[in-house]
């Protein structure tokens, strides 16, 4: 169970960005915002769950790829802006 519950952690945590950008939105700013503290909280409650059973260091490296890697991929699917590199946004 430790496992399902540190994947479903690292799934809210993709949900916390998602809601905050949905927060900028025009009339969607307090959906936004209670949708990013629910995935917080969820997120937070299942790695703690996951935790009990999965050695800190590996919960903690799972957790931050899912969420990292699910919010870019999410972000770059349903936005209208390319996906950048760092150096590929410096340039003038």
């Amino acid at each position: 169970m430790s496992w399902f519950y540190l994947i479903l952690a690292g799934m809210l945590e993709i949900g916390w960005p998602l809601g905050l950008k949905l927060a900028q939105q025009e009339g969607y700013r307090w959906q936004g915002i209670a949708a990013a503290l629910a995935c917080i909280v969820g997120s937070g409650f299942f790695l703690f769950l996951a935790q009990k059973n999965i050695p800190m260091g590996t919960a903690y490296a799972v957790w931050t790829g899912i969420g990292a890697a699910g919010a870019f991929l999410v972000g770059v699917a349903f936005s209208t802006m390319p996906p950048t590199s760092a150096a590929g946004s410096a340039h003038s």
